[in-house]
Parts: structure tokens; sequence; C-alpha cells
């Protein structure tokens, strides 16, 4: 029983959540302001960096064992832990950046996706807008689920049911699921992206879960790639990874890692969030 008890924060605690969810926020704006041709993804990497400093927080993706960066930059075929370096982005590419905050002892965790403009390649960029548009609506669907579902798994299922809407026959990876988060950046419960049997703990105030779909074009086998963090699809296929920290409380949801707390995202399902009291 222990264990299920920590699964929820307390109306302070959930309070304590805000700042790094928006820390995390800030930082994945502007990375996003520099995604551009002739760009480093090293660069990214600092331009994320500089925001968490400046905010009085710190890397959360830094306490974890073996990795230096602020970020996770996966560039096309590359869905998820690319680690930051010399690659240049080019015109067309699919990036995803996924950064997290600690502030004081308390965590944030989100992931965007962006394709850098091609003019020359306009099938290929529509074609990987098409993969991110699905990818964040399924994010955004089972965030809209969290709303009034009883158990976790009711989230997995709404993600599934909305990438399989599309119509788009892409994949959903399995290896890879979303998480619980507070003190620690990964914690229970598992969020998974699909339907399984198990639905998991209930859905009730104090439950903080990153919900974080991750998308391929083609094939959902996937690999590690020699430096053993960035996670790629075995057939080349474009992948994507959208995400977000949501907190559940007595008066509803507040997406911690949205500067509106995911009105913009959310309005489509009818879901208002509202803010942690």
């Amino acid at each position: 029983m222990g264990l299920r008890r920590s699964l929820y924060k307390t109306p302070a605690q959930l309070r304590s959540m805000v700042e790094p969810g928006l820390i995390t926020a800030a930082a994945l704006d502007a990375v996003r302001a520099l995604v551009a041709p002739g760009v480093t993804t090293a660069e990214l990497d600092a331009a994320a960096a500089e925001v968490v400093a400046a905010r009085g927080a710190e890397s959360n993706f830094q306490l974890v064992r073996g990795y230096r960066h602020t970020t996770c930059v996966s560039v096309n075929e590359q869905v998820v832990h690319g680690i930051p370096g010399s690659r240049v982005l080019e015109p067309g590419d699919i990036v995803s950046i996924d950064a997290g905050a600690q502030f004081k002892g308390w965590n944030g965790d989100s992931a965007i996706t962006i394709v850098v403009p091609d003019p020359s390649r306009p099938e290929l960029v529509a074609a990987r807008e098409r993969l991110s548009e699905v990818t964040q609506t399924s994010l955004w669907a089972g965030i809209a689920a969290l709303a009034s579902a009883a158990r976790v798994g009711e989230v997995g299922d709404a993600v599934q049911t909305s990438i399989e809407s599309s119509g788009e026959g892409y994949g959903i990876l399995r290896d890879y699921v979303g998480h619980g988060i507070g003190r620690r950046m990964h914690e229970g419960p598992t969020v998974f992206n699909y339907r399984v049997a198990d639905l998991g703990p209930a859905v009730r105030p104090g439950l903080c879960l990153a919900i974080e779909p991750m998308v391929v074009a083609g094939s959902e086998a996937t690999l590690v790639e020699d430096d053993d963090w960035t996670v790629s699809t075995v057939d080349g296929s474009d992948g994507c990874h959208w995400e977000h920290s949501v907190a559940v409380h007595e008066n509803g949801i507040w997406v911690l890692t949205a500067a509106d707390g995911g009105a913009a995202g959310l309005a489509p399902f009818g879901v208002t969030p509202t803010p942690i009291a």
C-alpha cells in the first residue's frame, strides 16, 4: 500500500511541480526559436541549458548516470535519446527535442517535434509534418482522456485510438513509454501509449504523469545506436516524439509543461484545464 500511496502528491507538492514544468517549457521555447538549417544539435542543447541555469534550476537529464546534456535531440530515423553534438540540421529534417528541469527537488519533462522548412521538397516536409501532427494530436487525446479516466491505462487507449484514427498506418513504440514524475524525473506508474489489459492504478488527485507518445512512419522495430543512447528505427523510417507533464488535482487537470496549462491543446477535446490552487 505504501508504494501505491507514493504515486499521489499532496496539494502542496503539486504546487511545487508548477515551476519546474514552466522552466522546462521555457527551455523548449528557446530551442524551438533556434531550429533552422545550419544549426547544430549542440547549439540547441546549449540554448536549453542557458534557460535552465538562468531560472535557477538544473538539468534532470544530467542526473541520469552517464548523460552529460540538457536535452536529447533526435533527427529523422532517430526517435528518442539522440545525443546533441556536431550534427548540422538540414532542410526538411524532422527534429524531436526532449528536455527536463529539476527545481527545488521537483521535476518537469517535455518534448516537441519540429520539421525544418525545405521549399524544394514539399512532399517530404508535408509527410513529416503529418507525422508530427498525428503524434501531437495523440498526446492531447491522452491528456484529455486523463481528465475523466478512472485508471491510468485509459490514457494509452486514447493515444492508440487517436493514432489509428489518422488512417496513416503509423507504428507506436512498444519498448519506450511514459511515466510518473515528481521528486524523480522517472517514477511510477508506467504510462503506455497503447492498449493494455491491466489498466493500472487509479486516476485521482495527486497523480502526475509524463505522457509521451513515440510514433514512427514505418515499422515500430527499433535499435540502439553504437553510442548506447540513440534509439533509431530499424527500417530507417521517420520518428516523432511529443511529451507533456500533467497533474491531476482536486479541481481537474493542469498541463505543467505548457504555459497555458494546456488550454489550447485541450480545447478541441472539450476539456478546460484548471490551475492548481
